[in-house]
C-alpha cells in the first residue's frame, strides 16, 4: 500500500452528495431572502384605488358612479399625444362647461400615478401633460362632482383608448 495512514478517511466535502445536502438548503434561504427584498422594494401593487369599506369579511366599493354613467349612456375617447391629454365625448350627454378629473394609474407603482384636471376645450376637455407610453395605464375619468365614473386601459405605445362604465349589461 502506498498510503501511509490506512485509517485516514477522505474529506466529506469531496463527496458530491454532501454538497447537495448543504448547498440546496443554503440556496433556498438566499433565494427566499432575495424574494422578500424584491417584494418590499416594489411597494404596494393594489390596483383598486377606490375607497373600500369592509362589512363582515366582505369588501364593498361604491358602484353608484358606475351605475349612473351606464344609465346616462356615457363613453369617451381618451387621446394622449405630444404632451396633450384630450377627452372627446363618444356617447351620452355631458356638461361641456364643467371640468373633468382624470386619474392615470401606473399598473404597479403608485408613485407614478397622474391626477389631472381637464378643462373644457373645443368639443371636449384637455390638459397639457406628458404621459409615458412605455407601459399600460389604468384610466379613470370622473365628473367634477363625482356623480359618474368611466374606466378603461390605455395600452402601452398607443395614443387612444375608449373609456366606458365598468358595469356592463342592460339598463337597470
Amino acid at each position: 500500500m502506498n498510503d501511509s495512514n490506512p485509517h485516514k478517511h477522505p474529506s466529506p466535502w469531496r463527496n458530491p452528495v454532501m454538497w447537495l445536502v448543504v448547498g440546496l438548503p443554503l440556496l433556498s434561504i438566499v433565494a427566499g431572502v432575495g424574494l422578500v427584498v424584491i417584494a418590499v422594494r416594489s411597494g404596494g401593487a393594489d390596483v383598486v384605488t377606490d375607497p373600500v369599506r369592509r362589512v363582515s369579511q366582505i369588501q364593498t366599493a361604491d358602484l353608484g358612479p358606475d351605475a349612473r354613467a351606464r344609465k346616462l349612456g356615457l363613453s369617451v375617447v381618451l387621446r394622449v399625444e405630444d404632451g396633450i391629454v384630450e377627452v372627446l365625448p363618444a356617447t351620452g350627454r355631458f356638461d361641456q362647461k364643467a371640468p373633468l378629473s382624470l386619474q392615470l394609474e401606473h399598473p404597479t407603482r403608485q408613485a407614478d400615478d397622474l391626477q389631472l384636471e381637464l378643462q373644457p376645450h373645443g368639443p371636449g376637455w384637455r390638459a397639457e401633460q406628458v404621459v409615458d407610453g412605455s407601459h399600460d395605464w389604468i384610466a379613470r375619468l370622473r365628473a367634477a362632482d363625482g356623480s359618474w365614473r368611466l374606466q378603461g386601459r390605455l395600452p402601452r405605445e398607443q395614443h387612444a383608448a375608449r373609456l366606458a362604465p365598468s358595469l356592463g349589461g342592460g339598463e337597470g
